[in-house]
This record gives structure tokens, C-alpha cells and sequence, in this order.
């Protein structure tokens, strides 16, 4: 019988097909290729560097990390879909998903994973940072009420919002503005 071959996983790290980074307290401890390739930095460039850098504003990567952590510390797990962004400024739908390694502590130490999303779905309008939030938790599919009690704004404010995004994406129905957010186009 043949010996099983040794797995070389730091290869299979490198050179996986998807984004993959492994994360101490919010900061990329180790970044794959795929990863440093999506976001427009050199490898090894992200190394020691906070998340922060990878989101369209500063007070996103704050709102996130608290959104997270409920989650993290039920699930173990997270994924999302959200707006992040490259290096040169280029901002790109991202489908987010990270695995905690320490169940009582979520951001001390996790693996994630990003998969660009660009191709199906172009980010075609100037949002405000509190729109690609709403933006995002409009494409998981939740509710006005929910994702304001999530966020901690008044289901009021959302709708405001909501409408805002409506009228940005030329949206005349709730379902129409989520396609559009998906990049799904209109079948006429």
C-alpha cells in the first residue's frame, strides 16, 4: 500500500484559488496571494497591517468588528458581503468569511476568507458609508426592523435610508433595489 503523501499546507495557503489571511486582534498576520493580488498590494505588503486598511472608511471597520462579535461568539463563524477597498481607492463588493480560533475571544486570532464579487456585481453608485452598511444587510436579506435593531439606528432612519439607495439605483420596489445591488440586471 502506497504511504500517503505529506500535505504541504503552507503551500495549499499560498496558492489557494480564494483570499485567505490569518488575523491576530484585527491585524493580517499572514496573507495568501490570492488576497494581496484582490486588494492591489504586493506580497507580503499587508503583513502586520490592521483590516482597517481594507475598508472603505474607518468607522465601517469599527461598526463591522462590533457586528461581528455577537455572531463570532454564537457561531464561532461569520461571512458577509460587504463594500471593501483596494489600494488605489477602487471599491469592490467582497463576500467576507472568517472562523474564529479562540471561541471566548473572536478577533484574537481567526482565519478569513475574500472572494471579490466585482464581476456579478459592480458597485455602480457614491454610497455614504452608513448606505453600504444598510446596503449590505439589504443583499443578507434582512429587514428594515432588523437591521435596525443590529445597527442601533431607528427602523425610520433605515427606511430614510433605504429610500436614499432606492432613488440612487432608480429602484421603484424593495426587490428591484436589492437586484440592483446584486448587479442582477432587469429582464424587460
Amino acid at each position: 500500500m502506497n504511504e500517503p503523501a505529506d500535505i504541504d499546507y503552507e503551500s495549499i495557503f499560498r496558492h489557494a484559488p480564494i483570499g485567505m489571511c490569518i488575523s491576530q486582534h484585527r491585524v493580517m498576520h499572514d496573507c495568501n496571494h490570492a488576497l494581496t493580488a484582490m486588494f492591489g498590494y504586493e506580497l507580503g505588503a499587508l503583513t502586520g497591517l490592521s483590516f482597517a486598511l481594507l475598508y472603505p472608511s474607518y468607522a465601517e471597520f469599527e461598526r463591522t468588528g462590533a457586528r461581528i462579535v455577537p455572531i463570532m461568539n454564537t457561531k464561532g463563524c461569520y461571512s458577509d458581503e460587504r463594500i471593501m477597498k483596494r489600494a488605489d481607492g477602487q471599491l469592490f463588493w467582497c463576500h467576507v468569511s472568517g472562523r474564529a480560533l479562540h471561541s471566548k475571544d473572536p478577533h484574537a486570532a481567526g482565519i478569513w476568507t475574500f472572494e471579490d464579487l466585482s464581476e456579478k456585481r459592480p458597485v455602480t453608485a457614491e454610497l455614504t458609508p452608513r448606505e453600504r452598511e444598510i446596503a449590505a444587510l439589504l443583499v443578507d436579506g434582512k429587514t428594515s426592523k432588523l437591521i435596525a435593531k443590529q445597527i442601533g439606528l431607528s427602523p425610520r432612519t433605515v427606511e430614510m435610508h433605504r429610500a436614499k439607495l432606492m432613488r440612487k439605483f432608480t429602484a421603484t420596489t424593495s426587490s428591484e433595489l436589492v437586484n440592483r445591488l446584486l448587479g442582477v440586471a432587469r429582464q424587460i
